[in-house]
């Protein structure tokens, strides 16, 4: 399942890069917009959280949530070329 993960990091300068390749050892991943992540993973948005709280302030707000196939947007063709290749295999 594609799951969005949405965030808010509320430290500035702080270094987050632990954070986004505990994301990024979720599954396949999409990062095209600052503060948020597609991820096709395995795993259940608990699952993800377990994977990305040891990398996140106590002050840091997170969102993770299923992707369904009513979505739509304003992106570059590359990101929609994505999202519509993952979704068109869970549909499979």
């Amino acid at each position: 399942m594609i799951y969005a993960i949405n965030y808010d990091l509320k430290r500035p300068g702080q270094n987050y890069e632990a954070l986004y390749e505990a994301i990024k050892s979720c599954g396949v991943w999409w990062h095209y917009l600052d503060s948020t992540w597609l991820v096709d993973t395995s795993l259940n948005a608990e699952g993800i959280w377990k994977k990305v709280e040891p990398h996140v302030d106590t002050n840091d707000l997170f969102l993770i949530i299923g992707v369904t196939q009513d979505y739509y947007g304003w992106l570059p063709k590359k990101a929609w070329d994505w999202i519509d290749s993952r979704m068109s295999q869970k549909a499979a």
